[in-house]
């Protein structure tokens, strides 16, 4: 990596004299970064807000009896696409072993791992755009109103109807995933863009429920730059646009709304004297701002929002640090975007989510591909839960927040110390459940070896 090489006008080495945690970011060390843009007091304001996130979630309603017939899996929680929040006592217990550190407060993980239908946070948002779509066209071509039972969309005319249309999107897996099987079901022809990080065992998943996939060499920018030009050029396909879209940021803004009722049934109290501190993994930042986002809507300064990303992928927190946003790549800073976590291997941020959440985040730290595998058969062996490698990104959050002094820093500074043996963690597992079980073993033996090697 040259440091004479510019970015934006200035060196790299200049760029490190203004924000020396870059110095360790471009030798792929793990950081911390608290966000000094970060208003505690402030109310989220945006072009969104609270009412778009309840609109949202009566359109995931009204959907529920057409999901529940063609999705099987939904049909116990009578089409809702809902986690559940679960209490990882004995993975508490191991991070403060390993890390040698009592983690005051308890921590929970929010089960996104598990979603129905495409088993990871995409099944949310991305579901959610794709049923957003098609109850659009369905409406302006008067095949249905809001006030008629959605189990219509399972018939022969309607899938007829949609098969006149395209969606495309482009990915690193996850969303591709959801996307794919969504719009397939519904009738839509779907192609889903997919980077060379993406597994090949979800590109056959796609294949198998009828979605075209076209592979690249290259990585996730790339992939949606193709998703869009295939939108341009075909005035009936709809591209979905995970760095831009609002749809998909409300879908999965939805999610907040839902875990306050969570909370409540767990009689996990959230307010000034108990604080809430929640872990996101990050790619471009879609699922994760749409969370944060909601999650400020609804709990305001009680909760504090940490994205987690991987060492060779940290493209949002160079986007916030710099200022930069879409503007800056981790290319440009001689970081590679060579990551195991497929999900989170994006080199260039979303500009839209990175704005939004420039004064809501609390911060942003780092993980080594490594460390994921480790948590990844710790989960496993402690809890019994299979997440894929990303999903980990998020655990390592209440140690990086409790054990680090940036860490502490925040928390002295936000006068929440005192509060956090009443406070709570969630730990945001954002896929796993559909990873194939010899897949799953391969990732747990690899982590057992790291493990072993470290000894």
């Amino acid at each position: 990596m040259n440091k004479e090489q510019y970015v934006a006008g200035k060196s790299i080495d200049q760029w490190i004299e203004d924000f020396p945690v870059i110095d360790d970011m471009v030798s792929t060390k793990e950081v911390v970064w608290i966000n000094p843009n970060y208003d505690v007091n402030k109310s989220v304001s945006n072009s969104l807000g609270e009412q778009d996130v309840f609109d949202a979630e009566k359109r995931l309603n009204r959907f529920a009896p057409y999901l529940a017939k063609v999705f099987p899996e939904t049909k116990a929680m009578n089409g809702m696409i809902e986690s559940p929040i679960v209490p990882i006592r004995t993975m508490q217990g191991y991070l403060e072993k390993r890390y040698n550190h009592e983690i005051p407060g308890e921590i929970w993980m929010k089960c996104d791992s598990h979603l129905p239908i495409a088993g990871s946070i995409k099944a949310r948002g991305g579901i959610y755009e794709v049923l957003q779509h098609a109850e659009d066209l369905a409406l302006r071509h008067g095949k249905l109103t809001i006030h008629d039972n959605y189990e219509l969309f399972d018939s022969e005319s309607f899938r007829d109807f949609f098969s006149q249309y395209s969606i495309a999107v482009g990915s690193t897996g996850n969303l591709g995933l959801s996307i794919g099987i969504m719009s397939a079901k519904i009738g839509f022809n779907v192609t889903v863009h997919m980077s060379a990080d993406a597994k090949q065992w979800k590109k056959e998943l796609l294949r198998s429920r009828g979605v075209n996939v076209i592979e690249y060499a290259s990585d996730y920018s790339k992939a949606v730059e193709e998703g869009r030009k295939q939108a341009e050029n075909d005035p009936n396909c709809y591209f979905i646009d995970d760095e831009n879209s609002k749809h998909l940021f409300l879908g999965y803004a939805v999610a907040a709304k839902r875990l306050q009722k969570q909370l409540d049934e767990n009689k996990i109290i959230v307010d000034q004297d108990h604080p809430l501190f929640v872990y996101l993994p990050c790619g471009v930042g879609g699922g994760p701002g749409g969370v944060a986002f909601g999650l400020k809507l609804f709990f305001q300064d009680h909760v504090h929002c940490f994205f987690a990303e991987p060492t060779h992928s940290p493209c949002m927190l160079l986007g916030l640090l710099t200022g930069l946003h879409d503007q800056v790549s981790v290319q440009d800073f001689g970081i590679d975007n060579k990551t195991e976590a497929d999900g989170l291997a994006v080199g260039r941020p979303s500009r839209f989510v990175g704005k939004t959440v420039e004064s809501l985040l609390s911060g942003v730290y780092t993980i080594e591909d490594d460390e994921l595998y480790v948590l990844l058969q710790a989960l496993s062996d402690t809890e019994k839960m299979n997440l894929e490698p990303s999903a980990l990104a998020g655990m390592l959050g209440p140690v990086k927040l409790t054990a680090t002094e940036q860490g502490k820093q925040f928390l002295e500074t936000y006068r929440l110390e005192p509060k956090l043996k009443r406070g709570t963690h969630i730990v945001w597992a954002t896929g796993g459940n559909m990873v194939p079980v010899e897949i799953m073993d391969e990732y747990y033996q690899r982590g057992l070896s790291i493990t072993q090697k470290n000894k």
